[in-house]
C-alpha cells in the first residue's frame, strides 16, 4: 500500500486558505498504516499549512487577516517579484505539520483541520503527504 501521496491543489485567489483535511483522512485510511506519523509537506515558498479551526469559516478568515496586517502586501521590500510579503507569510506558517495516526485515522482535536495555505495565487500547487508506521 502506498505511504507517499500528493495532491494538486488548484487556488483562485490570492490568499485563500483550502480545507485538505478530508484528504489527509482518505489517504490515511488507505495508506494500510494503522499507528505512525503523518507528514504533510507544501513543496513552495509562497504557500504553507497549518493546522487550526475548520469549524468556524471565520477563524481562517481572522488568520489571513491578521497576517496581512502583520506583513502588508506592499513595504520596504527589495524583491523583484512582488510577492514578498507571501515569502514573509509562508515562512510565518511553515511548510510542513505533524500529525499523529492512531487506527489508521489522524488524531487531530474537535474542531481541528488541516488546511493548505496560499498567498501567491491563484496558481497550481502540490502538498505531499507521507505517513509512516511505527
Amino acid at each position: 500500500m502506498p505511504h507517499f501521496f500528493i495532491l494538486d491543489v488548484k487556488s483562485d485567489q490570492r490568499v485563500k486558505f483550502i480545507d485538505i483535511t478530508a484528504w489527509v483522512r482518505e489517504c490515511s485510511a488507505g495508506s494500510g498504516v494503522s499507528e505512525g506519523t503523518a507528514v504533510i509537506f507544501v513543496p513552495h515558498t509562497t504557500a504553507g499549512i497549518t493546522i487550526n479551526e475548520n469549524a468556524d469559516p471565520s477563524v481562517p478568515r481572522d488568520i489571513i487577516a491578521g497576517l496581512a496586517g502583520m506583513v502588508p502586501d506592499w513595504g520596504d521590500y527589495l524583491h523583484a517579484e512582488g510577492n514578498s510579503d507571501a515569502h514573509l507569510k509562508a515562512s510565518l506558517l511553515g511548510s510542513s505539520v505533524t500529525v499523529i495516526i492512531k487506527d489508521g485515522r489522524p488524531l487531530l482535536g474537535t474542531w481541528q483541520g488541516i488546511f493548505f495555505c496560499e498567498f501567491d495565487g491563484p496558481r497550481n500547487r502540490k502538498v505531499w503527504l507521507n505517513i509512516a508506521g511505527v
